[in-house]
């Protein structure tokens, strides 16, 4: 198999070479345990999810609820950005960074999920339908073959995730400024077309995601990988998550 070289040190070459692994074939990546995994950290992101939105809608007021929750937010955010960084960089630990970045995320989540869903009533179960829909498009055009990983598909999306992620952080810097209405939150056309191109690219994603479980587990990567794949899995689906989120607040608020 020639899986080609990438900047990524988990689609390497040498990443993917059984003979780099002393593990049995019992203690390799598998699919169906990379699948339990991966529903597994749905789960616990649910779990997280649902304690801070109860929270939120438990409150006497939205203004109380939003004070209630807000640290826990934070919480989750900067705590499953930290564990988010220790998967990355230790892969052989993510059997454990990876289940405790599910339920930080999850707090994180069920916080701006509660927040939307005050402003935009029915907005949050749209997002959510609308996240799994392209999640089940994306595996079906995958595994069908109407989408091929090609080395040139990979590196166009790779360069397309870092011009937004390039985008996130100019964002920041200005909003760190006051500079809070840059076109990107606009609900404009612009805007619009803005987090519409940004979720392509998210749902996009998925396809690596899914390349690179199916290889891993005909490459013998290590069993630990598997929550590592369903990591990596979570951590698109967030992100599509939020950008959907974003997109139809977006849509709604020019109503």
């Amino acid at each position: 198999m020639n899986i080609g070289r990438s900047s990524n040190p988990a689609l390497s070459k040498n990443a993917f070479n059984p003979q780099s692994y002393a593990e049995s074939y019992s203690e390799t990546m598998t699919l169906n345990g990379t699948l339990n995994k991966s529903i597994a950290m749905l789960l616990l992101v649910v779990v997280g999810a649902l304690y801070t939105w109860k929270m939120f809608f438990g409150a006497v007021s939205v203004e109380a609820g939003s004070a209630i929750v807000t640290s826990w937010m934070l919480v989750g955010g900067i705590g499953g950005f930290i564990f988010s960084l220790i998967t990355i960089f230790k892969k052989s630990w993510a059997y454990i960074t990876a289940p405790i970045y599910a339920i930080l995320e999850g707090l994180f989540l069920g916080a701006i999920s509660a927040f939307f869903e005050a402003s935009y009533p029915g907005l949050v179960m749209q997002a959510i339908a609308l996240t799994f829909g392209t999640l089940i498009i994306m595996l079906i055009g995958y595994r069908t073959g109407i989408i091929k990983v090609t080395q040139k598909l990979k590196a166009g999306i790779v360069a397309a995730t870092g011009a937004v992620a390039l985008v996130y952080f100019i964002s920041f810097i200005f909003s760190m400024f006051g500079a809070g209405g840059l076109i990107i939150n606009s609900n404009g056309i612009i805007g619009i077309v803005i987090s519409l191109v940004i979720v392509v690219i998210a749902a996009l994603n998925l396809v690596l995601d899914f390349d690179f479980i199916v290889k891993g587990s005909q490459s013998g990567l290590p069993k630990y990988m598997e929550w590592y794949a369903a990591f990596g899995l979570m951590l698109t689906l967030v992100w599509l998550y939020i950008e959907i989120l974003r997109l139809l607040s977006k849509l709604a608020s020019r109503d």
